[in-house]
């Protein structure tokens, strides 16, 4: 038996049209799954220009989580869903986040759109008892001293995670999550274009390198996967060592 064989299940990837997100997607299609992406441009088509999004294969849909109804409104082409991946974030910076409508647009697409996106597939996944996996931030354990909203929403993702963990489990449905460190995607290049704040963060990692998207999409398998039948409610760091110091 191959516990990482995901034929006949469909998976649905928030965020999955570039990034982490989309890493996770093209990890599951390898292995079998039907897999659906969330973005917010208006067709595949216009992630061309994209070097970190590569739809083929994927079943795409424009979906702007910052826009919580524009998530309830959304009518699935799929009856059943094995596999929900919520990898959908944002980050404001120049100090937008202490600003209202800066905090409030961030706390929406990082943490809000959570809970109403797996509340809409909540008898789905039931009815397949499945998994939920929930990508939050090793920013949710230590103070990001520009990003209040940031900061406060993938903290409040790590508590959700756990809630829904326990909350769901007697429903059948696995709630999991994961804490990228530093990534190398579009929304860390203020970090990694600059080779001074690089070097900085290196010096601070164990494993002396960043993450890459593959690096989460492995632990996303693994999540997903009987593998991690007994496992609960739990985020796990994926950070090469980032915050044990």
């Amino acid at each position: 038996m191959n516990e990482l064989d995901f034929s006949g299940k469909n998976v649905l990837v928030v965020g999955g049209s570039s990034g982490i997100g989309n890493a996770i997607a093209r990890a599951f299609l390898e292995r079998g799954a039907s897999v659906h992406v969330w973005g917010t441009r208006a067709s595949a088509a216009d992630y061309a220009d994209s070097p970190d999004s590569h739809l083929d294969g994927l079943h795409y849909a424009q979906v702007d989580v910052g826009d919580l109804e524009s998530i309830e409104r959304w009518q699935p082409p799929f009856q059943q869903l094995d596999v929900l991946i919520q990898s959908q974030g944002v980050v404001l910076y120049e100090k937008q986040e202490f600003q209202s409508a800066g905090f409030q647009k961030v706390i929406d697409v990082n943490l809000n759109s959570l809970m109403v996106t797996a509340q809409k597939f909540h008898p789905m996944l039931k009815a397949a008892q499945g998994s939920v996996i929930i990508i939050s931030s090793t920013a949710a354990y230590h103070a990001t001293r520009g990003n209040p909203a940031y900061n406060a929403s993938k903290a409040g993702a790590v508590g959700l995670t756990r809630t829904l963990g326990d909350a769901w489990a007697t429903d059948g449905i696995r709630v999991n999550g994961i804490a990228p460190g530093m990534v190398a995607t579009k929304m860390t290049r203020v970090t990694t274009d600059h080779p001074q704040r690089l070097q900085g963060v290196l010096q601070r990692i164990p494993l002396k390198r960043l993450g890459t998207p593959q690096d989460m999409a492995g632990v996303a398998l693994f999540l997903a996967s009987p593998l991690a039948a007994y496992v609960v409610g739990q985020t796990l760091p994926v950070d090469g060592g980032l915050i044990l110091r």
